[in-house]
Formats: structure tokens, C-alpha cells, sequence
């Protein structure tokens, strides 16, 4: 059994082949630099001419002649909305939900569409599942997914909290109880998947019951270019004040905000080197960025009646050791976490950084967002698989 795994970004196509229900990793890749308009950057490649291009190495490897040579195609969906609690095989009744869905997910599902689009035009008869985002999440009770708005805005328009990395999340939490030697039932943490996108989430016996991000992505933690929480009276006061359009608020905060906005740099390794060397804004904006992590995760533990960890994950909290370090001197000690210093140091793979006195045990624990869309595929597939 042949799953390819395609995650489609604004400007990238990440692309794994797995080969059997045991899901072996055979061929893995990312092509980036794309564009939705070719004629606006010229010289960058389309996701269509992305995919012919998977399509090659797929080819070259002795895997297959065209994508059509494979069982199935596993998509990652960003929005699945109220309507997807789980991995859904792709028909065009989900298609035409999907575009549905485009108006709560402008800046993601479109994109999310393009390889299915296309694959389904050339092979109409390819099996194609959607894994979503936001599945996960849909455990949250009532109480933590509603915005104190007019009640018509949820029931008529759909305005609620739906959060995000909900493949990531669920991973972490499947990796844990492994290691725990617990069902996923029972076990019970708060994931901080921390790269350029980031977010906390709490997960109580395997279900998330609360999130950091939002009706969209970019409410929550601080990110490499989102704001995340601010006063929602800010974007009405630069449209109403400062003569900003709708559209100018809107990129402001999803692309010139966040830590890029408070010193000018995205990327937490050039900013951490850049506080080192004595940034003072670059200093401002770290400290801002775990202090933030501490509130929400802290307001986790306050609701949360058992706690078997936390864990670190994504492309920051896996590889930055002063960044997990900061956030675990910054919570009381009234949690008492005890960091292990030289285990956070020395970070390879799954890792325990507390002691053996620390009262919550902390783990860096890989994720892997393309493996967990596989194992998804499986289970959506199981009545049909021999």
C-alpha cells in the first residue's frame, strides 16, 4: 500500500510517500519558493507545477510511474469547520463543503485545494483523504470554544474558536501515552507546538479541551509574524484612525506583527543570537514571547484536575534549549518544575528535561504532522482494507 502525504502551504508543497499499513517513511520532501500568481512573481513555480515535480521524484525513486500509481493521497486541510470530526475520504459533496469552508480559512483552504483539485481532474477514480486541523479540537466543550458574541454570530456564521495543529497535537499526545505505557484515553498534558506558527493546547484523557488559537490561527501565542492575543479594538483603531483598509489590519497582524514586528527578525535562532549580542528590542521580544507561553499554559494547569506533563514540540520548542529553558524558570514555583539543565542542553530526539524531584515531568517530544495525516489515512480506510 503506496499513502502520499501532501501538505500544501501558501508557498510550499511538503510531500512524504509512506509504503504499507505499517507506515514506513520510503521518500520525504518539501518544494518551496511557489507562488498563487505567476504572473505577479515570475520565475517561481505554481503548487500544479509542484506537483508534477513530486510527481518526477516519485518516478525517479522506482516508486511509481504518476501520482495515479498510488493507493491513496492524504491531504492536510487546515479549516474542516464544525463539519469534519475526522479523516474524511474526498468525494465532490466534501469538495464542495471544503469551498464552503474557504470563508472561515481564507489564507489556508484555498490553497489546501489545489492538489486535490488537480489530482482529482487527472485521476478521478484515486482514492483521496482530507485530515483536518481542527478535528481534534472539536472535543472542546462549549464553554471554551464560544466568544462572548451575539449568539446569531455562532449559530448563523459560525464565529467560534476552532484551533489549529491538531495533527501535531494529537501525535505528541499518542507519542506520550506510548512512552507512558498509557492508553491514549488516559492520558492527560499540555503540548506546546512552538515554531514560526505556534500554539498550546490542553489535553485531558487523549481529548483537547482547550486551545490557544482561535476562530483563526492568529489569536494566541506570540509567532514568528502573528501577534497573536492583542485588544480587538486594535485593528478597529488603525481603520478608523490611522487609515488603514480591512485588508492592510488584517495583513498587518498575520504578517508584520509577532516577534518579527517587535524587532525586526522571524526566525528565533537570528533573534536569540541577536538578544545575546545585547538587541535590546530583540531582548524585549523573547521575553515577550515566553512570557506569553506562561500565561496560557499556566491558565491550562489552573482547569486541568491531572497533569502527567508538558511537552515541547515543533521546530522552536525541539531545537531551542534557551527558549525551553526561559519558559520553565518562568513558571511559579508553585508548579514545582525542577528543569534538568544538562538534559536540556543535550536534547536528541525524545527527551525528559526535569528531574526526578520536578512535580509536572517536562519531555521534548518530534513531531510529525505527515505521519500522524498516514495513520489517519489507515483508519479512515480501515472497511476497505484487507
Amino acid at each position: 500500500m503506496k499513502i502520499l502525504v501532501l501538505n500544501a502551504g501558501s508557498s510550499s508543497l511538503k510531500y512524504s510517500l509512506y509504503i504499507g499499513t505499517d507506515t514506513h517513511l520510503a521518500l520525504h520532501g518539501n518544494i518551496d519558493n511557489l507562488t498563487e500568481d505567476p504572473q505577479e512573481e515570475p520565475g517561481k513555480k505554481t503548487h500544479e507545477e509542484a506537483l508534477l515535480e513530486v510527481e518526477a521524484k516519485l518516478k525517479s525513486a522506482g516508486y511509481c510511474e504518476h501520482l495515479g500509481d498510488c493507493d491513496v493521497i492524504g491531504h492536510r486541510v487546515v479549516q474542516g469547520g464544525e463539519a469534519f470530526h475526522e479523516a474524511t475520504i474526498i468525494n465532490d459533496e466534501v469538495i464542495e463543503t471544503l469551498e464552503e469552508l474557504c470563508q472561515l480559512a481564507p489564507l489556508h483552504n484555498p490553497i489546501n485545494l489545489i492538489p486535490i483539485y488537480h489530482i482529482t481532474e487527472r485521476f478521478p477514480n484515486l482514492t483521496q483523504v482530507a485530515v483536518f486541523d481542527t478535528s481534534f479540537h472539536l472535543t472542546m466543550p462549549d464553554y471554551a470554544y464560544r466568544y462572548a458574541i451575539p449568539n446569531e454570530l455562532y449559530h448563523e456564521h459560525h464565529i467560534r474558536r476552532y484551533g489549529f495543529h491538531g495533527t501535531s497535537h494529537l501525535h505528541i499526545a499518542k507519542q506520550l501515552a506510548e512512552m507512558l505505557e498509557m492508553d491514549l484515553e488516559g492520558v492527560s498534558l499540555i503540548s506546546m507546538h512552538l515554531g514560526n506558527g505556534a500554539s498550546a493546547c490542553a489535553i485531558e484523557y487523549g481529548e483537547s479541551i482547550d486551545t490557544s488559537m482561535g476562530f483563526t490561527p492568529l489569536e494566541g501565542l506570540i509567532m514568528g509574524t502573528r501577534s497573536g492575543n492583542c485588544d480587538p479594538a486594535i485593528p478597529l483603531y488603525l481603520i478608523r484612525e490611522l487609515g488603514y483598509t480591512a485588508d492592510e489590519a488584517d495583513y498587518l497582524l498575520n504578517h508584520e506583527s509577532g516577534l518579527k514586528g517587535l524587532c525586526g527578525i522571524s526566525d528565533m535562532r537570528s533573534l536569540v543570537d541577536a538578544a545575546a549580542s545585547g538587541h535590546h528590542e530583540a531582548e524585549v521580544a523573547l521575553d515577550m514571547f515566553t512570557y506569553r507561553l506562561n500565561k496560557i499554559v499556566g491558565s491550562y494547569l489552573a482547569v486541568m484536575d491531572e497533569v502527567d506533563a508538558l511537552v515541547f514540540t515543533g521546530g522552536i520548542g525541539e531545537n531551542s534549549a534557551l527558549v525551553r529553558e526561559r519558559v520553565l524558570d518562568g513558571f511559579s514555583t508553585r508548579f514545582g518544575i525542577e528543569i534538568d539543565y544538562a538534559a536540556n542542553e543535550d536534547v536528541d530526539g525524545i527527551s525528559l528535561i526535569t528531574t526526578e524531584n520536578s512535580e509536572i515531568a517536562v519531555w521534548v517530544i518530534p513531531t510529525d504532522e505527515e505521519l500522524e495525516i498516514a495513520q489517519q489515512v489507515i483508519e479512515a480506510l480501515v472497511p476497505d482494507i484487507d
